[in-house]
């Protein structure tokens, strides 16, 4: 898949934006603060309709402003010349793919696939369990309908759960959403499990190149209850009532999941170094373009927010060389890219506004 044109208007700084993207490599090169990253934000948005950076609409509104839109033209391996137009209002949002209004977000999944490469990934390594499993919900949404309508059932009845523990509710009021959480949870867990085998198999491939064969990675699925079963989930939600009741909230279940990164069989987010922890998060970012590719049969868009300038020279071409070479990357920095990594559509950023030019 090539992005060609991307028009932002009211998108968080940016008052309007229309940029015609030739060939495979652009760099938005300008000073921090600028719209740079905003400009990624709104292109990752086409993948699954959601932000890389927050869950909350009104944030991506431009101060002041109702509504945001963001348009797209793109070349793809499937559709051919395709032409997105999301519009962004506090509750909620709208979708227009060739002409045609799109009302099921699982109609729509799976089409337009890009993949962020960001500095905050280092906290996919050294952060909480909620940041890891944010990234594997989004992941696995982004590709499987099946897996976003059961996430989306299984936090429903979670939160109604969890409302009726806190309100001191009996055991005939608590059985009544466990009829709906367990067999939600049940197909997380299936599936988390299938997913994390797959992404985790590219990423030990992955790091080998960026770090060695020397240094084994390898990621894990840690479920906090590891039977795929909905009878199961149902049996351990009943006889865990009472401590519930107790803690006043749900004890068991996959929103308690944890994704384990590993290097030399020992965790990552303890015992890597910095270099190593970089390392496995790039892999990770590729593996999963190469899973989006595997899924839908497209190859993702990749973003990278100022992550170029932060690794040295040897684990940069490493990096360049993992890539797919005809994959296209949208990269932003505050120094100008490396001309040896090839030919780049340089992209000034200042205050919210784009201009093409020369790199200084």
């Amino acid at each position: 898949m090539l992005l060609r044109q991307l028009t932002v208007r009211h998108f968080r700084n940016i008052p309007l934006a229309a940029l015609a993207l030739r060939g495979r490599q652009q760099f938005l090169l300008g000073t921090n603060g600028q719209g740079k990253t905003n400009l990624l934000e709104a292109a990752g948005f086409i993948t699954a309709l959601r932000s890389f950076r927050t869950t909350e609409p009104k944030q991506l509104m431009a101060h002041g402003q109702v509504e945001a839109a963001i348009a797209a033209e793109v070349e793809h391996e499937r559709f051919g010349a395709s032409r997105l137009t999301i519009t962004l209002r506090p509750d909620g949002r709208e979708l227009w793919c060739d002409g045609e209004k799109i009302t099921r977000i699982g109609d729509y999944l799976g089409r337009f696939p890009t993949v962020v490469f960001t500095s905050q990934d280092l906290l996919l390594v050294r952060g909480t369990p909620a940041g890891r499993r944010r990234w594997l919900d989004l992941t696995l949404a982004a590709m499987d309908a099946a897996y976003l309508r059961a996430l989306q059932t299984y936090h429903r009845a979670l939160a109604e759960r969890n409302s009726l523990l806190k309100s001191g509710a009996g055991a005939d009021q608590l059985e009544a959403f466990e009829h709906g959480l367990a067999p939600a949870g049940a197909e997380l867990i299936a599936r988390r499990t299938v997913g994390i085998a797959e992404i985790g198999a590219r990423l030990a491939d992955y790091y080998a190149q960026l770090a060695g064969d020397k240094e084994p990675a390898a990621l894990a699925y840690r479920p906090n209850f590891a039977e795929a079963s909905a009878e199961a989930l149902r049996a351990r939600l009943v006889s865990g009532r009472a401590r519930d009741q107790q803690f006043r909230t749900t004890l068991a279940g996959p929103h308690r999941d944890e994704v384990e990164f590993t290097v030399h069989g020992v965790a990552a987010r303890d015992y890597a170094s910095e270099g190593q922890q970089r390392s496995l998060v790039l892999a990770l970012r590729l593996a999963q373009a190469a899973w989006f590719r595997q899924q839908c049969g497209v190859r993702p868009v990749l973003l990278a927010d100022d992550v170029l300038g932060e690794l040295d020279p040897v684990r940069r071409r490493q990096f360049w060389a993992a890539i797919d070479p005809e994959s296209q990357i949208l990269a932003t920095g505050t120094a100008a890219p490396d001309a040896a990594l090839g030919d780049w559509q340089v992209i000034h950023v200042c205050g919210g506004q784009f201009a093409e030019g020369q790199v200084a």
